[in-house]
């Protein structure tokens, strides 16, 4: 329930963080504003660095945009842990990234993977994506938008 000093109830909820703050994430965010994005990968590695739980099935989560404001809340809708190797392009399209093509979407991570910021963020400056590095595919979908109306009003 929300009480008007948490008007959309975002008290508890963690924080959707896509990419780090700056142009890609600003794009990201429009993409789950606008409905093209309803996917999302990331690295099981990242997740055993900063000791976070995996994302479940019906948690929600605050998006929040480069300069940290809360602009939506989204509900995971399905959670799978495969290697890189098994990502299909039915995930890859729904990432709405523009990729029409497995090999662009995973060249296109790869080179945010290889970063120095990523590098960085996981601890090791060597650290390459392999066919079997293990990944977690995250669909998600947009419950309200924080400057709008909900999504789906029955949430």
């Amino acid at each position: 329930m929300s009480s008007d000093a948490d008007p959309h109830g975002l008290a508890g909820l963690p924080k959707a963080l896509f990419a780090f703050p700056g142009p890609l994430r600003d794009t990201l965010v429009e993409a789950i504003l606008d409905g093209r994005k309803t996917s999302t990968t990331g690295l099981v590695a990242e997740y055993e660095v900063e000791r976070e739980p995996l994302p479940r099935e019906g948690e929600r989560s605050v998006v929040v945009d480069s300069s940290d404001h809360p602009v939506a809340i989204i509900e995971t809708t399905g959670v799978r842990i495969v290697p890189i190797a098994d990502v299909d392009l039915d995930h890859a399209v729904a990432e709405g990234e523009g990729h029409t093509t497995v090999e662009d979407w995973r060249r296109d991570h790869e080179s945010f993977w290889h970063s120095d910021d990523m590098r960085a963020a996981l601890g090791d400056p060597t650290f390459a994506v392999t066919d079997a590095t293990q990944v977690v595919l995250e669909r998600f979908r947009l419950v309200t938008r924080l400057d709008a109306t909900p999504a789906d009003p029955t949430s």
